[in-house]
């Protein structure tokens, strides 16, 4: 009589888990459900000091995204200490090109402004202004945002504006940018929205260890980074656990919760994981963490993901292998591009 009691609660609790985990499945299946896009709209971060890191003529590499990749959806970034090299006095050499192009060829941009810009140190702050107050370095900061936009306001090319780039990953960045200060991006998001209430306002969050919610909370528009492919030297390399269906889930419930914005993949990472430069790794390692066998699988795995616009990241390295040997990669993006 005991065994055959417990045995009925038994059967209870499985029955109540069991429910309970179709429950959940369902739960999840109706967040990661998004129709998947007729086409996909590739577009391309570039980035000027990135280009000169590589030893390569900026100039040259931006054409190139231009005119033999195709690139006709460009994320850009004015870098503060390339812009305002020195205090109040201004360089748009490298932006004024890098527009008029996107003009000519009747490129759309994404133009990224503020302290927190693509690429290492993730902060970018120029010399004269590292050792002033952050509150000092606030009002730098605004003033050179507003210098920025209404040069460029303008242009029939820029497509959105991106308020600062990740600002709230603080775990690769906390050395050189500090606590994430969401009141001063508040700051920032309402003076371009002062400046330029005709684009939307872009903010953007990591797709691996952001949650999403202060930066779909502050913008217009949200832009999240996807990488597949990781390494470390305790690790060695390895592939990320998250389903492409985790960015559905996560955008499903900011909608819900924050309402419904555009939505992209801003940065989808196809260059090699390192922890030292380019230029001071062997090509060898470099191709062991990064191939075309790998950004096939990036792309099957972004493809996965449902986003319809999708910025990848890292053809100023695709560039430089040409010489290299290895046009590979360069000539994988010529047959993506060429679909649009």
């Amino acid at each position: 009589m005991m065994f055959a009691k417990r045995w009925t609660w038994w059967k209870k609790l499985i029955a109540a888990l069991l429910g309970g985990g179709a429950l959940l499945a369902g739960l999840v299946a109706w967040l990661a459900h998004k129709p998947a896009p007729t086409e996909i709209t590739y577009g391309m971060s570039f980035n000027t000091p990135y280009a000169r890191e590589l030893g390569l003529d900026w100039q040259e590499v931006y054409d190139a995204f231009l005119d033999d990749l195709g690139v006709r959806h460009l994320r850009l970034a004015a870098h503060w200490p390339m812009v305002e090299p020195r205090d109040d006095i201004y360089n748009f050499t490298e932006l004024d090109y890098q527009i008029a192009r996107a003009e000519e060829v009747g490129a759309e941009v994404v133009f990224a402004v503020g302290r927190r810009l693509p690429r290492w140190p993730e902060c970018h702050i120029p010399a004269w202004a590292a050792d002033l107050r952050w509150e000092e370095q606030q009002a730098e900061i605004l003033e050179y945002i507003e210098v920025v936009m209404r040069r460029y306001q303008d242009s029939p090319a820029i497509t959105y504006w991106q308020a600062e780039n990740e600002p709230f990953l603080e775990i690769f960045a906390f050395e050189h940018c500090g606590e994430t200060d969401e009141a001063f991006l508040r700051e920032e998001v309402a003076l371009m929205r002062s400046l330029d209430d005709t684009r939307p306002i872009l903010v953007t969050d990591s797709g691996n260890l952001g949650t999403w919610a202060g930066a779909w909370r502050n913008g217009d528009a949200f832009g999240t980074s996807v990488y597949v492919h990781f390494w470390n030297p305790e690790l060695g390399q390895f592939r990320t656990i998250l389903p492409p269906w985790f960015y559905r889930v996560k955008e499903r419930v900011m909608a819900l919760r924050y309402g419904e914005q555009e939505t992209m993949l801003i940065e989808l990472s196809a260059e090699p994981w390192l922890i030292a430069p380019i230029t001071e790794v062997d090509v060898e390692t470099q191709f062991s963490r990064m191939n075309l066998e790998k950004f096939e699988d990036i792309l099957n795995y972004a493809k996965a993901t449902h986003f319809e616009k999708q910025y990848l990241w890292g053809a100023e390295w695709w560039y430089w292998l040409i010489d290299k040997g290895h046009p590979e990669l360069w000539e994988r993006g010529k047959e993506l591009f060429a679909v649009e």
